[in-house]
């Protein structure tokens, strides 16, 4: 029997459209269509033309910086509720995150370059920390073998995205682009797929 909790988790595969009006299927329907062709979309761009793509996310994260920093400044210069030290402080963060925004956008090229390094490295330290995790815990494992094999791959995985972080994080980059593809096509397909028995009968 099925917990509350799983059915919250997986509540888009487990909605019964015999329990739905023919609105909350349209509903559901355009839900899944639009996040479907989103996902789509955003995977081949990913997929097909990673380094573009790349480019694309870190001007938009710069100029996320600059928006977030002006509110920051904003709400640090004209909050008369908070004190002194809270107002000094968010007119800090709010310069950092302009002059990180500016600096962003100033060299697009350079900053996707070390945000790939960052998060080919940062994955590869969990890579290496979640797999000595496993092997510490593999004495306890039903599967003894398999926990060895993945602790074993997760470290090596690790090592590897570590000494060449820029090559990994394009390599992580296409594979969730490649997700996205298929997330996207089976969202569209439960679009065109969900409620039709109800409508029909409807």
């Amino acid at each position: 029997m099925s917990s509350p909790q799983s059915n919250t988790v997986f509540a888009a595969f487990s909605l019964d459209s015999a329990e739905l009006s023919k609105s909350a299927i349209n509903t559901v329907r355009t839900a899944l269509g639009v996040s479907g062709a989103v996902a789509l979309i955003v995977g081949i761009l990913i997929t097909f033309w990673p380094k573009n793509s790349l480019l694309v996310i870190t001007v938009i994260l710069g100029i996320y910086f600059i928006i977030a920093g002006i509110a920051y400044a904003g709400l640090g210069i004209f909050s008369k509720g908070i004190s002194g030290g809270a107002r000094a402080l968010d007119i800090i963060l709010g310069v950092l995150f302009v002059i990180g925004g500016v600096i962003a956008l100033a060299n697009v090229q350079a900053t996707a370059e070390v945000l790939a390094v960052f998060f080919g490295i940062l994955i590869g330290i969990l890579w290496i920390v979640e797999g000595i995790v496993t092997l510490v815990q593999s004495g306890d494992a039903p599967s003894r073998g398999w926990a060895i094999f993945f602790g074993i791959l997760s470290v090596v995985a690790g090592i590897v995205l570590l000494f060449s972080p820029l090559w990994g994080a394009i390599v992580l980059f296409i594979i969730a682009g490649i997700s996205l593809i298929v997330l996207g096509i089976v969202q569209i397909v439960r679009a065109f797929t969900f409620g039709r028995g109800a409508t029909a009968a409807a």
